[in-house]
């Protein structure tokens, strides 16, 4: 009989090694549309901080915060590009 049993091995997951959503690249004056709405009612927020917490802004009310990126990355609904960049205009 092999060593081991000839059983294959198992690894056990814990409930910390899922993967969470990752956030997408982010830059400077992103604007992000969240899952569920700002007490203001705002849906939208504009990136103003980066690092390993993300800062954002409510472009309705003005609430700047500070979140970690993972809580941001199981948040974000969907993200906008800043204005002056165009992805068209980059590549001829």
């Amino acid at each position: 009989m092999p060593c081991g049993g000839g059983r294959k091995a198992q690894i056990n997951h814990g409930p910390h090694d899922i993967i969470l959503g990752v956030l997408p690249e982010l830059e400077l004056d992103d604007v992000v549309q969240l899952r569920k709405p700002h007490p203001c009612g705002g849906y939208e927020w504009k990136v103003v901080r980066l690092g390993a917490d993300i800062g954002i802004v409510c472009l309705k009310c003005g609430r700047r915060v500070l979140l970690p990126r993972r809580n941001l990355a199981k948040r974000v609904k969907k993200v906008f590009p800043r204005a002056g960049c165009n992805s068209e205009e980059a590549n001829p």
